[in-house]
């Protein structure tokens, strides 16, 4: 994948990057344990330009569990890659996930994924962008499309990979 493979993703400035985050809840106020990461997260210096509707899905992966509350924002972030993973991680200790003790794909009060980082591609072992799975996973595809409906990733359209997607269960909520 080369830089151009990603569009609608793009460096707004010299100093800020556009990126797409997908935040996730399926334990607790689910709705309030998003809003709360939200206000964290542009109170730390991120930018909201645009946030999805709140769906609900079915749980993905091996554990049974409740239904997940997910929402996609588009942030312009002051800060790399890098910087941007471990504040979304340090939000989601502030919040009390704790990483050490949960099942893998497993309940949890929030999850916040890196989707997008401007036209950046990392593939490192903690930290991979574009999102390994996201064109696999419609919980995080559906509210992308909703707010970047033209983005491609990979020189693919995340609306066709979407709609070659199981979307039963997800249902907007707000």
């Amino acid at each position: 994948m080369t830089s151009a493979d990603v569009t609608s993703a793009d460096v707004t400035s010299a100093d800020r990057t556009t990126a797409y985050l997908c935040l996730g809840s399926n334990v607790g106020d689910r709705t309030a344990t998003l809003a709360l990461a939200l206000g964290v997260l542009a109170r730390a210096g991120l930018t909201i330009r645009a946030r999805s509707s709140l769906y609900e899905t079915p749980p993905w992966g091996p554990i049974p569990q409740g239904p997940y509350l997910n929402q996609v924002v588009e942030v312009e972030s002051p800060v790399p890659a890098r910087s941007l993973l471990f504040l979304s991680l340090l939000v989601e200790r502030m919040l009390g996930r704790d990483r050490s003790r949960e099942v893998r794909f497993g309940p949890r009060r929030i999850d916040i994924d890196i989707l997008l980082f401007g036209a950046a591609q990392v593939a490192e072992p903690d930290l991979e962008i574009p999102h390994p799975r996201l064109l696999e996973r419609a919980f995080a595809l559906v509210p992308l499309v909703e707010i970047a409906p033209a983005i491609t990733i990979g020189g693919q359209s995340a609306a066709a990979a979407l709609a070659g997607l199981d979307r039963s269960g997800i249902r907007a909520v707000a």
